[in-house]
């Protein structure tokens, strides 16, 4: 759910009232000049606005053949969209803050052995500005390893560093206007989620509850509107159309205040789960069934929403209230990356939700002491709007264990 709004900012804390409304126009004038992350907000959202326009050029010249899409060892499909993206955003924030570390999840040795440097070379200097120096293979490079596993050692400190994921959900990516994919940017400072943008080309403004399903309706060959979201600690969480950015000629859109949706109860509630799991693997399932069909929610049913690729789409359901809760298990033989969650855990915590392990805890960002990489939440993440994060908890028995 999300409204409009302007009036009533404390320009110290960031705070806001929700009981005066207009419209939010210009670039983040939700923001007060004093925010302190205010630079790195704005140059976050436009790195991923240049990106997300990557994503849509790419995806219109891999037409049917479905040439240049590869799958990488772990059997994940990836694209010259994936390391695209990942090299103009590192690009970007080198430019604007090079001193700041960058973990991604690629790195440059794969399209190095797919001969695929060029191709990556080509959408990225696509995507350079007219006064810029065409970039060489080696910029590219180079910008991608920026990101990559061992581009970096952190220790046990607090650390300061950009999270990125260039695409999650590339399987999403592939199906076109029929799921979603996110790229998402998170700013950790001093160990602590403080900025976070998601861009999702692909979002459509009224799903009723079939986001993945639905064909997009299109200007000059552009997935429909799309979205934007930007959190910033202590700000709220605020959205606006993407198609704006996408296509020079669509018309200014206003950034609108996100929040959770105000559900209370657990069967009424509207649940996401990973793309690979079943809800009958979930704690829940011993007292709730599940139902994909909106108008035939039984008793002791809940609704679960058509599957998304990726997880980042799933928080962006929680943080637009879309959905009330997301909820994944950890596996043993799956570790789950930092990218795929930490700016969804700053877009709904923002937008009034709770993210935590099934034991209540936050989630540790510095549990891979070493690259940041990883994380080690115990027994899942639960993700929710607030109202019924203790109630789910307690669903979930202390016995509940990484399958």
């Amino acid at each position: 759910m999300s409204i409009s709004l302007i009036q009533s900012i404390d320009h110290r804390s960031c705070h806001f009232s929700r009981f005066r409304f207009s419209a939010v126009r210009s670039s983040l004038l939700f923001l007060p000049q004093r925010a302190k992350y205010r630079r790195e907000l704005e140059a976050a959202v436009g790195a991923v606005e240049k990106a997300c326009r990557l994503c849509v050029d790419v995806k219109k010249s891999l037409g049917s053949s479905g040439g240049g899409i590869l799958e990488k060892n772990d059997q994940t499909p990836v694209t010259v969209a994936d390391f695209g993206v990942q090299a103009l955003i590192s690009l970007e924030l080198k430019r604007m803050f090079p001193s700041v570390p960058l973990v991604a999840e690629e790195d440059s040795a794969f399209i190095r052995s797919n001969f695929l440097a060029d191709n990556v070379l080509s959408v990225v200097n696509d995507k350079v500005e007219p006064e810029q120096k065409p970039l060489t293979q080696d910029d590219v490079l180079e910008a991608i390893d920026r990101g990559g596993k061992d581009a970096f050692t952190f220790g046990a400190k607090p650390a300061t560093y950009w999270v990125l994921d260039p695409i999650d959900g590339t399987r999403g990516f592939l199906k076109g206007s029929e799921a979603l994919y996110v790229v998402g940017l998170a700013l950790v400072v001093d160990g602590k989620i403080t900025v976070g943008v998601m861009g999702c080309p692909n979002w459509k403004e009224d799903y009723s509850d079939s986001p993945c399903t639905n064909e997009q309706e299109t200007i000059s060959g552009i997935p429909a509107l799309g979205i934007v979201m930007a959190a910033h600690v202590g700000c709220g969480t605020w959205s606006r159309t993407l198609s704006n950015k996408l296509n020079s000629n669509a018309a200014f859109t206003d950034w609108t205040r996100c929040f959770v949706d105000g559900r209370f109860l657990v069967q009424e509630a509207h649940y996401c789960i990973p793309d690979s799991q079943t809800w009958d693997s979930l704690p829940l399932s011993a007292s709730l069934s599940s139902t994909n069909d909106h108008a035939s929610v039984g008793e002791n049913q809940v609704l679960l929403l058509p599957t998304c690729c990726g997880s980042l789409c799933k928080y962006l359901m929680v943080a637009s209230g879309r959905a009330s809760v997301f909820i994944l298990r950890a596996r043993t033989k799956t570790v789950i990356k930092v990218w795929d969650h930490a700016v969804g855990i700053i877009c709904v915590l923002e937008a009034g939700g709770q993210v935590t392990d099934w034991r209540g805890n936050p989630i540790d960002l510095a549990a891979d002491q070493v690259e940041r990489r990883v994380i080690f939440p115990s027994g899942g993440v639960l993700v929710s709007n607030g109202n019924l994060h203790n109630q789910i908890l307690k669903m979930i028995p202390a016995s509940s264990s990484i399958i």
